[in-house]
């Protein structure tokens, strides 16, 4: 019976495990800075606030952690053009 029990919570385990890491993969961007919260560790937000030269956007990265709570980086970092598919022309 234990050993039942203890298969059951591994499998939960594995799967919530499995879930945390794929939630962050999905890109997170915000408009306002003070939008962001609960900053994780290593995680990347972009922020759209139009404080960076053209052509850029904010990147605000999880990267320290202190006794505080965990340390913002900021960094503009180019933006990345929307994906177009190549037509062929005839």
């Amino acid at each position: 019976m234990k050993t039942f029990s203890i298969k059951r919570r591994s499998i939960m385990l594995l799967g919530i495990s499995l879930f945390a890491l794929v939630a962050p993969a999905a890109a997170q961007q915000v408009s306002r800075e003070q939008d962001i919260v609960g900053l994780r560790l290593g995680q990347r937000i972009k922020v759209d606030d139009g404080t960076c030269p053209a052509g850029q956007v904010k990147e605000v990265s999880g990267a320290k952690m202190t006794s505080a709570g965990v340390m913002a980086s900021r960094k503009c970092i180019p933006r990345l053009k929307p994906k177009s598919k190549d037509v062929p022309q005839h």
